[in-house]
């Protein structure tokens, strides 16, 4: 980046002492670039900072806590759900250039990072020494680790793995005042006191700033195999995986699409490999050769007594594997190349009302007049429900806000959740006192304040104003 040299405003001068030259930005295309995320909203900031250490965000906290500044931290702005937008103002601190892999340890099976390191780069450096890191969130090779780290991202092996707060063994944090702390360690089993470094895992930004987290690793599994499944319906779909599962197998990723996103995926990828079926799993599972080979032939067998197949293909190997996955990651793009606004929303239910919310999915289409796309995480009942509209029809918009509210509620009326993986932030603000009792905001609020009593750390988002 070319810092612009303008004279930042009076304010930000006694900070612009303390930093480096380019660690602060007023120029107008770094304001707009730092203005939002992957959601609709935005808004610039007053300025960016752009620090290098952790000795540089602790200055910068504790110039915004002095001040009363609001500060916006942002990791590679990639989520969802409005997330990193400084609605407030403010200070937007972007942890980027903080992207140094410190430290890959073969004996301890830890990974020290900063908190600008890409997902992706993690993977493959780990990978290379036959190590392995799994959370996959679906915007891997563009998003960071500290953003995962602050929505406590998944992705489809979390099914088997567990997502990234199953990963994270300690982290250094900045504080709202600009302390900075260690918390956990790189034990894999720790139990000295509260579980601190766990509360700032998907705190999306409200509670300190992760200046460097200790990441578990475990050992790369040897093989990977794959079935690739065409069903009639969505229905047949939740049959097979309940059977998947009374089987006693534990796939690694277990996913589904419905035929909307299969129909748009065969648009975009021109593949025949989706023709014919209206509804479509990808299982895979992993470990050693041997007992993989013969596992996923069991499991072709199990699937073909849970419910009539349209096909099943199988694929052996990473490569193999791979190929199956490129498919599936074309699915969110392909609902794209449609024209429609997709309205992503991750939501969750308990793994047995998995038919329940695809019924349930096909009936708000039907009263609202709206397409919906249903895709995701079938294994652990995280599926994105898609609101697909076209934006140039008022009367669309209008029942897009009716058709979520919908879906909100009656998730919550399936035990389920509004959010698995993207965060509360703005998009779901709306639904945050449904979603949770009372008491448990009156909790969150205790927390906030007793952690940034200014509450200048990401200000605006679900809790609101605080008292």
């Amino acid at each position: 980046m070319t810092e612009v040299n303008w004279p930042l405003p009076k304010l930000f001068q006694s900070l612009a002492h303390q930093l480096q030259p380019d660690e602060l930005s007023i120029d107008p295309a770094v304001l707009g670039s730092h203005g939002g995320d992957r959601w609709f909203a935005h808004h610039p900031p007053d300025i960016v900072a752009l620090p290098r250490s952790a000795t540089a965000v602790s200055r910068i906290l504790a110039f915004a806590s002095r001040h009363g500044v609001p500060v916006t931290t942002r990791g590679a702005g990639h989520g969802y759900v409005g997330g990193c937008v400084p609605v407030q103002g403010g200070i937007v601190l972007s942890v980027a250039r903080m992207n140094r892999i410190r430290e890959i340890s073969s004996s301890d099976f830890v990974a020290v990072i900063e908190p600008g390191v890409i997902t992706a780069d993690l993977q493959q450096e780990v990978e290379k020494v036959g190590l392995y890191y799994p959370p996959d969130p679906a915007s891997r090779a563009d998003c960071s680790l500290g953003g995962n780290i602050a929505t406590n991202a998944g992705g489809p092996r979390c099914l088997k793995y567990g997502v990234t707060r199953d990963y994270v063994l300690g982290l250094q944090v900045a504080l709202a005042d600009g302390s900075l702390v260690r918390l956990g360690g790189r034990c894999h089993k720790n139990k000295t006191g509260f579980d601190l470094h766990r509360l700032f895992v998907g705190s999306e930004g409200l509670l300190g700033v992760v200046t460097e987290a200790t990441l578990k690793l475990l050992p790369l599994p040897p093989f990977r195999a794959c079935l690739s499944i065409g069903l009639a319906s969505m229905a047949q779909a939740a049959r097979v995986i309940r059977g998947v599962f009374a089987a006693g197998f534990l796939p690694s990723a277990l996913e589904v699409a419905d035929a909307f996103t299969l129909a748009a995926a065969r648009r975009r990828t021109g593949s025949a490999q989706l023709e014919g079926c209206q509804a479509h799993l990808l299982i895979e599972i992993d470990g050693q050769e041997e007992s993989a080979r013969r596992e996923i032939v069991d499991l072709q067998h199990t699937v073909e007594q849970s419910a009539p197949v349209v096909f099943v293909q199988s694929a052996l190997g990473r490569d193999a594997c791979e190929a199956f996955w490129k498919l599936r990651r074309e699915f969110s793009y392909a609902l794209r190349d449609t024209g429609l606004t997709k309205l992503n929303e991750d939501v969750v239910v308990p793994r047995g009302r998995l038919e329940e919310l695809f019924q349930f999915a096909a009936d708000l289409q039907q009263r609202h007049g709206l397409q919906l796309a249903c895709f995701g995480h079938a294994g652990d009942g995280n599926i994105h429900v898609n609101v697909m509209l076209d934006t140039s029809d008022p009367a669309q918009a209008a029942r897009s806000e009716a058709c979520l509210n919908d879906l909100f509620q009656g998730i919550l009326a399936m035990d389920g959740a509004i959010t698995g993986e993207h965060g509360v932030g703005l998009a779901k603000k709306p639904w945050w006192n449904l979603a949770i009792s009372p008491e448990a905001d009156q909790l969150h609020r205790v927390v906030k304040n007793a952690l940034d009593p200014k509450g200048i750390l990401n200000p605006g988002k679900f809790l609101g104003q605080l008292e």
